[in-house]
């Protein structure tokens, strides 16, 4: 993809955004365009909304968990897990989710050791 046409699916993103603030999808999809595109400060913040503002969205806690560790805020990111590990354990149907949770705090307590 071309930077143009990056710029371009950033720019329909935020839209998207403005004119629906709480729609989780957008956000999520504008913050792994922003994490392609190394602004890994801007991914965290929509992640952050998202967790704060639909915490059933369990996809969030992994890339919000890298992304925090991206930055450097491992401690963060061991919370972001735990979190979502419990969360997605308490709804049928997301054993992946559950499964690559804990794979990522299993390798973020292995690296900080």
């Amino acid at each position: 993809m071309t930077k143009k046409s990056d710029a371009s699916k950033l720019r329909k993103l935020a839209l998207n955004i403005k004119e629906n603030p709480d729609d989780s999808f957008s956000k999520f999809a504008l913050a792994l365009e922003f994490k392609k595109v190394d602004r890994f400060d801007k991914a965290r913040v929509l992640f952050e909304s998202i967790r704060n503002n639909d915490p059933g969205y369990v996809g969030v806690y992994y890339h919000l968990g890298k992304t925090y560790e991206l930055l450097g805020m491992n401690r963060q990111a061991l919370i972001t897990y735990n979190e979502g590990i419990e969360i997605a354990s308490a709804n049928k149907g997301e054993e992946r989710t559950v499964s690559e949770l804990k794979e990522a705090l299993a390798e973020l307590e292995m690296e900080m050791n």
